[in-house]
């Protein structure tokens, strides 16, 4: 049996804090204009890889990562 047959609905669960930070990010946008506590909240979507940190010209953009 695979894994995938065990798993067949996989979510990662986000807070309701995550998921406004989340909706602000229709498009990268840079880290640092985000307030200190959303910037501690995209970190926590970072580690749940729901999130990642580009470097583009010097400046670090926080994205969403795309859903499979």
């Amino acid at each position: 049996m695979r894994l995938n047959e065990l798993i067949s609905d996989f979510v990662i669960a986000v807070t309701n804090e995550e998921e406004t930070v989340m909706q602000k990010l229709s498009r990268p946008l840079p880290f640092d204009s985000f307030s200190e506590r959303d910037q501690f909240i995209l970190e926590n979507l970072i580690r749940k890889s729901l999130v990642s940190k580009v470097r583009h010209n010097n400046i670090v953009l926080v994205r969403i990562n795309e859903k499979t």
